[in-house]
């Protein structure tokens, strides 16, 4: 059976990149084409959704990769990565809108940072388990 950190690192830093990106794009979109209001990109639905695909994917393929690689100091900065989206997620009335884009966009980050690290390590080591290399 094919190990999934590899493909996991690719989809958690796809969509960390993704949310970040949203955040920062969508207001102007919203003004310069009013017509996708209607789509709901601007609605914590969609913070939401996005953040229940980063955590499992996150978590997944971090915990394979430091398990394998002993590189411990990847799966915490995931983990700051992961508490800076829940924060902008669950205390976005309060941050107001820039603390929560800001908190989204750093968050998202460490996240890609860290999935990005994960998955080199996983190419630079010969035979690695989790390198899509060893099948």
């Amino acid at each position: 059976m094919q190990n999934p950190q590899p493909i996991s690192d690719k989809i958690a830093i796809s969509l960390s990149l993704a949310c970040a990106v949203h955040c920062l794009i969508t207001p102007f979109l919203l003004v310069a084409m009013p017509s996708l209001a209607v789509l709901g990109l601007g609605d914590e639905l969609f913070h939401k959704t996005m953040a229940i695909l980063v955590i499992p994917t996150s978590i997944i393929s971090l915990t394979i990769g430091c398990k394998t690689h002993k590189k411990y100091r990847l799966l915490m900065l995931s983990f700051i990565g992961l508490t800076l989206l829940i924060s902008a997620l669950m205390l976005h009335e309060n941050l107001g809108e820039i603390g929560e884009k800001l908190l989204t966009v750093i968050g998202a980050a460490f996240i890609s940072y860290s999935h990005y690290s994960n998955f080199k390590l996983c190419q630079a080591i010969k035979h690695c388990p989790c390198s899509e290399d060893s099948k």
